[in-house]
This record gives structure tokens, C-alpha cells and sequence, in this order.
């Protein structure tokens, strides 16, 4: 589900940068079809041409923080 887009994000996050750093970009298949201010923005707007889970809004910063989030517990593995 929406690996494609992912993938195309990862793959090209350097020359995505270049256009639209720090911006909200709405991604379907292995294009950008729009970039954005904000996240709500970028799904309000995407929704009017594309259906919800076909498309990937993804924030455009550098770095791995841009996809990956931490989580941290208190559970204990014993």
C-alpha cells in the first residue's frame, strides 16, 4: 500500500529537496502532484482529484527523521 510513492520519495528525496524543502508534496505512483503549506492542506486539496489511499502526502526535509518516527515505552521484556 502506497509503496510505490514511498519508494519514489526515498529514491529521489535529494532532488525532491532542491524544489520543495520544507513543503507537503502529494505523491501518486512516481509523480508529485502537488506541494503544500501544510499536511491538512495537501490532503484537502489531493482528495478533490484523487481517492483517499491512493496517494501519499509526505513532508519534504532532509534526512531519515523526514519518514521515520520513534516510539519509546515503558513496557519491560522479560
Amino acid at each position: 500500500m502506497l509503496d510505490q510513492e514511498f519508494k519514489f520519495y526515498i529514491d529521489n528525496q535529494n532532488e525532491l529537496l532542491k524544489k520543495y524543502n520544507g513543503r507537503f508534496i502529494a505523491i501518486v505512483g512516481d509523480k508529485v502532484v502537488g506541494d503544500f503549506d501544510t499536511f491538512e492542506e495537501a490532503v484537502d486539496k489531493t482528495t478533490l482529484h484523487y481517492q483517499p489511499g491512493t496517494f501519499l502526502v509526505q513532508e519534504c526535509t532532509e534526512g531519515e527523521d523526514a519518514y521515520t518516527q520513534t516510539f519509546h515505552s515503558r513496557v519491560i521484556f522479560t
